[in-house]
C-alpha cells in the first residue's frame, strides 16, 4: 500500500469532514476512495483528494445540493450548475420576503377580516390562457399568462375585465389562468355566472392571500360552500399604480346560494 494513502479517519480529520460524510460521498460517486482494502472494506484516500473533499464541504456549507456539486466536480458546466442554485435561492429569498411582509401586515392589522358583499354575476365570454404553477412560481407563471394573453389579443390591453383564476387550495402543482372578456371571434371559454361573495383587496398582489383568507372565512362562518376558482379582477394597472394602491376584487361563486 502506498505511503501516500491515508486511512479514512485521518483523511476525514484532515478535510474537516466526518467519516459518515465521506462514506456517503463515496456511495454517491462524488469522492471515490483511492483504494479499498478487499479484506476489510476499509477506505483509503490520497492527499491529493483533499482539495476535492474540502470543496464538497465548502459547497455544502453554502447549501449547494449534492446533485449540483456532482456537476461542478465533473466539469459539466459548473458555472451553470451554481447559477441555477443561486437562482433558486434568490427565488426562495424573494418568497420569504413576501411572507415576511404579509406577516408584518397581520401584526399591524390583526388576522384578516374583510368586508364582503354578495352579488349576482352574469356569465362572461372570455379568452383564457392557462399554465401550470407551484406555490413558489405562481407570480412568475401568472405574469407569463398575462403576456401570452395580451399577445393573443393583438398586444392591446383588453377593453373589458382582466381576471386571474386560481384554485382555492394550492397543491404542489396546480393550474392558474388569466382571462379577458372577449367577443365571439376571440373567446375560448365561458365563465359561469351566479351568486358570488366579493371582497376588495388594496395592496400588493403578493398579499392577496390575506384577503382571500378573509373571504373564505366569511363563507365558512355562514355555511356557504364556495365552488370553482377564486377570481381576481384587476381594477388597476400595475404599470402605473404603486403596489400599495393596487385594487383587486376577489370573487368566489356560492354553490348553495338561492
Amino acid at each position: 500500500m502506498s505511503e501516500d494513502l491515508l486511512p479514512i479517519g485521518r483523511f476525514a480529520r484532515l478535510c474537516r469532514l466526518s467519516v459518515k460524510q465521506l462514506r456517503h460521498y463515496d456511495d454517491l460517486g462524488l469522492l471515490t476512495p483511492a483504494w479499498v482494502d478487499p479484506g476489510s472494506g476499509y477506505r483509503y484516500y490520497r492527499r491529493s483528494q483533499a482539495r476535492t473533499a474540502m470543496s464538497i464541504g465548502l459547497l455544502r456549507s453554502l447549501d449547494v445540493p449534492l446533485v449540483a456539486i456532482g456537476r461542478v466536480l465533473s466539469g459539466d458546466d459548473p458555472a451553470g450548475a451554481l447559477g441555477e442554485v443561486r437562482d433558486r435561492m434568490e427565488a426562495d429569498l424573494a418568497r420569504r420576503r413576501r411572507t415576511l411582509a404579509a406577516l408584518d401586515r397581520v401584526l399591524a392589522d390583526g388576522l384578516p377580516r374583510v368586508e364582503v358583499t354578495v352579488l349576482h354575476e352574469p356569465a362572461r365570454r372570455v379568452r383564457v390562457v392557462r399554465d401550470t404553477a407551484t406555490p413558489s412560481t405562481i407570480a412568475e407563471v401568472t405574469g407569463r399568462c398575462v403576456a401570452r394573453l395580451l399577445d393573443e389579443l393583438g398586444g392591446a390591453p383588453p377593453t373589458g375585465l382582466l381576471l386571474g383564476l386560481f384554485p382555492q387550495d394550492l397543491a404542489e402543482e396546480f393550474t392558474v389562468g388569466v382571462a379577458a372578456e372577449a367577443g365571439d371571434a376571440q373567446a375560448t371559454d365561458v365563465l359561469p355566472g351566479g351568486v358570488f361573495a366579493v371582497a376588495t383587496h388594496v395592496g400588493p398582489y403578493d398579499q392577496i392571500d390575506l384577503t382571500g383568507h378573509g373571504l373564505l372565512a366569511w363563507c365558512g362562518e355562514r355555511g356557504h360552500l364556495p365552488v370553482g376558482p377564486i377570481r381576481e379582477v384587476y381594477l388597476t394597472n400595475p404599470a402605473d399604480t404603486p403596489p400599495e394602491r393596487l385594487v383587486t376584487q376577489l370573487m368566489i361563486r356560492l354553490e348553495d346560494a338561492p
